[in-house]
């Protein structure tokens, strides 16, 4: 899952972007609304958690271009104004959720797993292929009814491979869709973090190897 992250004050925005990446999340980290629309014209995004009142480029005018552009990104919009009216207005320019300051973190992670299911084609509560099974609700993966204790970029690279199983996913679209930003391109993370997935899962194999394409489960 790609989250980005909008907030002017710096320590919030960092602390919500570490907090979300703890949680196996992808997040990029901006500090005003000009740099907000020059990420979103490059890169997708499941959810984007808005603060209103932004220097630049207004919190307001963001969702509402992302509304006219018909975009299928998610807005968690937050502002310090908690007042019922607020939140109309919020939610009456196309924001898809509103969570006022100061907030609970695990309310922001719960909201913003949510909002990331509506982003994305609707999948199964539980992903499976074969003998493995994986609940992103619970984050509990499990093969031949043994659970697995995975790290979170070990668990978002398996659930990325069962959302849709038997298809190709390159190296490259797992680094953007498991990792953020301050990946380095060039980076052998994706290897050497499928390598230790594999290492979990154990045997027989069920991750493929696609020689010049990337990586696949299931059947082809």
């Amino acid at each position: 899952m790609r989250v980005l992250v909008v907030e002017d004050f710096e320590v919030l925005a960092r602390s919500i972007g570490t907090g979300l990446r703890r949680e196996g999340m992808a997040v990029d980290v901006v500090l005003d609304g000009t740099d907000a629309l020059d990420r979103l014209a490059v890169t997708r995004y499941e959810v984007v958690i808005l603060d209103r009142d932004l220097p630049g480029v207004h919190g307001d005018e963001i969702c509402r271009r992302l509304v006219g552009d018909r975009s299928d990104v998610r807005v968690l919009m937050l502002t310090a104004a908690g007042a019922i009216e607020d939140r109309v207005d919020g939610l009456s320019l196309g924001a898809d959720d509103y969570l006022p300051k100061p907030f609970a973190f695990a309310e922001l992670v719960a909201r913003v797993r949510a909002l990331a299911r509506r982003a994305t084609p609707p999948l199964p509560p539980t992903l499976s292929c074969g003998d493995i099974t994986l609940d992103p609700a619970r984050r509990v993966a499990s093969r031949a009814g043994r659970r697995l204790e995975l790290s979170p970029k070990e668990f978002a690279l398996l659930e990325c491979l069962l959302g849709s199983p038997g298809q190709v996913r390159s190296a490259e679209e797992l680094l953007e869709r498991v990792w953020d930003e301050a990946a380095d391109p060039f980076t052998s993370a994706v290897k050497h973090t499928m390598h230790r997935l594999r290492g979990k899962l154990g045997d027989p194999p069920v991750i493929e190897t696609v020689r010049e394409g990337g990586y696949r489960i299931g059947p082809s």
